[in-house]
């Protein structure tokens, strides 16, 4: 039986997306065999840094958020989220992957040099070339060492640096888009961060394998004459799936997260596969409550600094983060007065335009 909210934003991990309803017909995937995802045995959605696994636990999801995150999920579309730095865009995908116990977040740091096979799978050719080079090394050797030495060919061992099988799968990993797509039984978490960096064509080349859900590997394509089945390396790890005839289909479309800090326009077709979630700056409650989740209840003097940091957000753009710093470091360093209020104006700078950061004006 179906329900929503499938998200809730409570943190509090579950299995409800098991409950999800069937996709709509023109969603529907049916890759396989069936794969079962990573156990998250920590129930931190995959976050291997404290930074992350705190901020998973602590994410404070607004009530558009959690529409949004279930939109997204039931419709199995991505998730584009856009808000200034220090917004808490990349934080939700943890968030989300914590309590409903995906597993691991497959991670995609976006720049400018970043193309669709990055995300896909890395190939290296030029490892493979020196692995068939040492096998028929080896292969020398062995039906004529003797003649090998005096043509004065190294051997090469079989478990050196060099040796191994030449096969294309031992020298191919998916990246995390191409993971993400593999035939889970659950979906996976993936973070696209920061796409807004990318190369102009990027969010054009995303469209088609987002929207079919698979995506060919030319190298198994053309080696599944002889190797209709490869074994080939997953991203974040050392385990191996099966790929059959090069083709990459999913089961379960991922939940994927793709950020951006609003620093360029989308193409209308890319926007239309996409859900929207634009976070927009907390209010006072809100920024209550992230701080509470941080570091306790706000005292008289965290409350003072709340305040001005909503009254100096109307001038400029400010990051959440830097509030938290600042009442953090403000009561950690035991300083008073004027020099405490001068060390939290310096802590809470503007992102971009706006008064010059650390003038002391307003406090």
């Amino acid at each position: 039986m179906s329900q929503w909210p499938v998200y809730t934003g409570a943190s509090a991990p579950h299995d409800h997306v098991d409950a999800l309803p069937d996709p709509p017909p023109w969603r529907a995937f049916d890759g396989g065999p069936p794969l079962e995802p990573p156990a998250d045995t920590d129930g931190d959605g995959g976050a291997v840094s404290p930074d992350r696994v705190h901020r998973a636990r602590t994410y404070q999801a607004t009530e558009e958020s959690v529409d949004l995150v279930n939109a997204a999920l039931y419709l199995r579309r991505p998730l584009l989220v856009t808000g200034p730095p220090g917004s808490g865009k990349s934080s939700l995908a943890y968030a989300v992957a914590r309590e409903l116990r995906l597993g691991p977040v497959l991670r995609w740091n976006i720049t400018s040099r970043s193309t669709l096979q990055d995300g896909l799978y890395q190939y290296d050719p030029l490892a493979r070339l020196y692995a068939v080079r040492a096998a028929a090394v080896r292969a020398t050797h062995a039906a004529d060492p003797v003649g090998a030495a005096a043509d004065g060919a190294q051997p090469v061992p079989a478990d050196g640096d060099g040796g191994g099988d030449d096969g294309v799968e031992d020298h191919l990993r998916l990246g995390p888009l191409g993971t993400a797509l593999l035939p889970y039984r659950r979906p996976r978490a993936l973070l696209i961060d920061e796409i807004d960096k990318s190369d102009l064509d990027l969010p054009n080349d995303l469209l088609n394998v987002l929207e079919e859900g698979q995506y060919r590997i030319p190298e198994l394509v053309r080696a599944a004459r002889h190797t209709p089945r490869a074994e080939v390396m997953v991203d974040g790890g050392r385990d191996r799936v099966s790929v059959e005839d090069g083709t990459v289909r999913c089961r379960s479309f991922p939940f994927v997260v793709l950020t951006s800090n609003g620093e360029r326009e989308f193409p209308p077709a890319f926007l239309r596969r996409c859900v929207s979630l634009r976070l927009r700056r907390p209010d006072g409650d809100r920024l209550e409550r992230i701080v509470s989740a941080h570091l306790g209840a706000p005292d008289d003097y965290a409350r003072g600094l709340i305040a001005t940091f909503l009254d100096r957000s109307d001038a400029g753009e400010l990051a959440t983060d830097h509030l938290l710093n600042a009442i953090y470091l403000t009561g950690a360093a035991g300083l008073t007065g004027p020099s405490r209020d001068a060390l939290a104006a310096r802590l809470m700078p503007y992102l971009e335009g706006g008064p010059e950061a650390g003038d002391g004006d307003g406090f």
